[in-house]
């Protein structure tokens, strides 16, 4: 796990590529307002985060997410596989989840959506054009978009 301290917004990255996820902490943290990134590498380490086991059951240490930005080609659980279990659970449905991904295969796309994915994103290969879409994603998602309160 890695944590990028800010402010009392929390942003879950589920991400097993370095490059990517150092890309879109970057692209994070220029955003005007903190926030607070924490990245883990496998579906697994996600689950154990949002359900506060392991190494995660302190909940000041471990806020909930605001928002959950999750790749779908992960080890350990696969990303659809989070997602879904994330979704089914009545104390965890309402965090918002971003699949954001490399995949722009329509049977991903439908399958994100039908285990109720908030937004599906395809990963761009340009860089620019990648770090602004991060920047557009996290304006919305800790920006505009409003949240109930989780604790």
């Amino acid at each position: 796990m890695i944590m990028i301290p800010g402010g009392s917004q929390t942003i879950l990255l589920v991400e097993d590529n370095d490059d990517h996820a150092e890309l879109i902490i970057r692209s994070l943290q220029s955003l005007k307002f903190a926030q607070r990134i924490v990245r883990v590498s496998d579906g697994q380490e996600a689950l154990d985060y949002v359900r506060r086991e392991g190494e995660y059951r302190d909940p000041v240490r471990n806020p909930f997410p605001t928002v959950i930005f999750l790749d779908l080609r992960l080890p350990k659980v696969d990303g659809l596989e989070v997602l879904r279990l994330i979704k089914s659970d009545p104390g965890l449905h309402h965090i918002p989840i971003v699949i954001l991904t490399s995949s722009d295969e329509e049977e991903d796309i439908l399958r994100s959506y039908d285990n109720h994915a908030n937004s599906y994103v395809v990963k761009p290969i340009d860089f620019r054009l990648f770090n602004t879409m991060m920047q557009d994603l996290g304006s919305y998602w800790l920006g505009y978009n409003t949240n109930p309160v989780l604790s």
